[in-house]
């Protein structure tokens, strides 16, 4: 159990820069304490003593905000940041090396007794604040959840999902803020950078329509020169009068709605 709380102390000083010292994190850090209290109802829970292991998680949420069922599988070196708001179901598992932020639900979406009804985090998966991962199914190992994405489907590793229902985008992230983190051997935002994959396309579709007008407004204008030139045609009988031969596609609008 002492081992089990110093690794714990421990990869917070490594993943929080405002934690100053071992006692502050001790007496300071209720994701810690949720965490200690957890064991305690999860080892009571084990033994068949429910009622015992349910009013031990109850005192905890009580105490720290967080609410961990007691039959939940949580692994080694988890740290939930913050935590108020934090609730986490009897079959959820999370792996080594996990990152919980405020408000993230570990639910489920079934009301099958027995059943498999909450996620499984791989190791060293971020889950950021207000997300939401609903199901018995499992998010890869180093995958990221972002802030208040709403996650319904398998996340495979290393990937990230954002939005409302969750996409899955695989984003290459800053260069230097990533090698920093891959020193520390973790990354302390939630989400990896990239815009959402809708926003995206969009910005795509939007680009290409503008890219699309300008072509057509130097096609009618070559048109006119060449009919200017010629001697058997006016220049107005080649260019019909409805052409678009002035470009009014307002493609920098469009784009500052989408972002």
């Amino acid at each position: 159990m002492f081992q089990h709380l110093r690794d714990d102390i421990a990869c917070i000083l490594e993943r929080d820069p405002a934690a100053r010292s071992r006692w502050e994190v001790l007496t300071c850090y209720p994701g810690l304490h949720a965490l200690v209290m957890h064991r305690w109802a999860n080892a009571a829970w084990r033994r068949g003593w429910r009622w015992l292991g349910r009013f031990i998680s109850h005192l905890a949420r009580f105490f720290t905000g967080i609410e961990i069922h007691p039959g939940a599988t949580i692994g080694r070196r988890v740290f939930i940041d913050h935590g108020m708001g934090v609730v986490v179901g009897e079959t959820a598992e999370i792996g080594d090396e996990c990152t919980i932020y405020q408000g993230v639900t570990l639910g489920g979406t079934s009301l099958e007794k027995g059943a498999k009804r909450h996620p499984t985090l791989g190791r060293g998966v971020i889950v950021g604040a207000n997300a939401q991962v609903l199901g018995g199914f499992t998010v890869g190992d180093g995958a990221r959840v972002g802030s208040n994405a709403v996650v319904v489907k398998p996340v495979p590793p290393g990937a990230t999902a954002v939005g409302n229902p969750a996409r899955v985008i695989h984003a290459e992230g800053d260069a230097q803020r990533e090698a920093a983190a891959a020193k520390m051997g973790f990354s302390a935002y939630g989400v990896t950078q990239g815009d959402d994959p809708v926003a995206q396309a969009m910005k795509g579709l939007i680009d290409n329509a503008s890219g699309h007008e300008h072509q057509i407004a130097l096609l009618w204008a070559a048109i006119e020169k060449l009919s200017a030139r010629s001697r058997e045609l006016p220049a107005g009988d080649c260019v019909p009068q409805d052409a678009h031969t002035t470009e009014t596609f307002d493609a920098e609008r469009l784009n500052r709605l989408v972002k």
